[in-house]
């Protein structure tokens, strides 16, 4: 075959699959920065949720070193409200480590609830760890300062104390589900919303996973599943991983399927993730003061 007809058939097939390649992409490459976090006391931010009840209010929370508080803000970072409630009397500050964030459904229905992942535990030794149910108030779009009751529910691992920065809400199973963040592969674990809150629950451990990268870059510290249950985001320091859910799928079987992964700007210390209310978009923001918040779009 003469150089100019490989030239020919070559060059239409190289157009072919960038366009593919882009096509593939595309919908994941617009991001802007919505803002910036506007107090000094989200310094450590390690979660964010968008409300049910309040439109254009998001939560978000510090990890270690904070007290048994989140914060009500907007898009651009506006401190809305500070939102304490009461934690664990035994443990100092309330808190150990709370890693993130979710709102959904819970006990009474037709009413948000939202969730604080008391998850954190970096030498993996705490025998048990708690998420905190607190139902969702409108007042918290107004208020400067509130408090909120937390119902704790109290888990423990099967397979030994984990280290976790993941918690999302399926709202479709009513189950939660938390991803471990280091090692090789990281487990999924389930939990009915519904569990007993004078027991220690323990978690049913779904699959494994595992991400390539190295360490602990590849550490998975943040995920989201939209109000619908539809859509699922995790997030390691350096990627963002998206999957959609087919019908009747357990959230477990979505993400052994290969993920999309959209476009990420590196952050500071990444570890927040979160959809907007109707799954369209995600932001996502950083620990630090005055750390941006971006937008991502998921579809036109």
């Amino acid at each position: 075959m003469s150089r100019s007809k490989k030239l020919k058939l070559i060059v239409p097939l190289i157009t072919l699959l960038f366009v593919g390649a882009f096509a593939k992409h595309r919908l994941f490459d617009r991001h802007t920065q919505s803002g910036t976090l506007s107090s000094k006391q989200m310094d450590e931010t390690s979660g964010i949720a968008a409300s049910t009840i309040n439109p254009g209010i998001y939560y978000v929370h510090n990890d270690s070193g904070d007290t048994s508080r989140f914060f009500a803000i907007t898009p651009d970072g506006k401190l809305k409200t500070t939102i304490f409630f009461n934690g664990d009397k035994k443990v100092h500050l309330g808190v150990r480590d709370c890693e993130d964030i979710s709102v959904g459904p819970g006990p009474v229905k037709g009413k948000s609830y939202v969730y604080i992942g008391d998850i954190g535990d970096n030498g993996s030794a705490w025998p048990y760890i708690t998420i905190y149910r607190i139902p969702e108030k409108k007042s918290w779009a107004t208020d400067s300062v509130a408090n909120a009751t937390a119902v704790p529910l109290n888990f423990r691992y099967p397979d030994g104390p984990k280290d976790a920065e993941t918690m999302m809400v399926d709202p479709v199973e009513k189950l939660f589900y938390i991803v471990s963040k280091r090692g090789d592969t990281v487990g999924v674990y389930t939990a009915p919303l519904n569990s007993h809150v004078k027991d220690t629950t323990v978690l049913t451990k779904r699959t494994k996973l595992f991400f390539p990268g190295f360490k602990p870059f590849k550490w998975i510290t943040a995920g989201d599943i939209s109000k619908d249950g539809q859509h699922v985001l995790l997030k390691s320091y350096e990627k963002v991983y998206y999957w959609k859910r087919e019908p009747h799928e357990h959230i477990w079987d979505t993400m052994l399927r290969k993920p999309e992964e959209p476009s990420y700007k590196a952050e500071k210390q990444g570890e927040a993730i979160g959809f907007t209310p109707d799954g369209k978009g995600y932001y996502t923001t950083s620990e630090g003061v005055f750390a941006p918040i971006y937008y991502y779009e998921t579809s036109d």
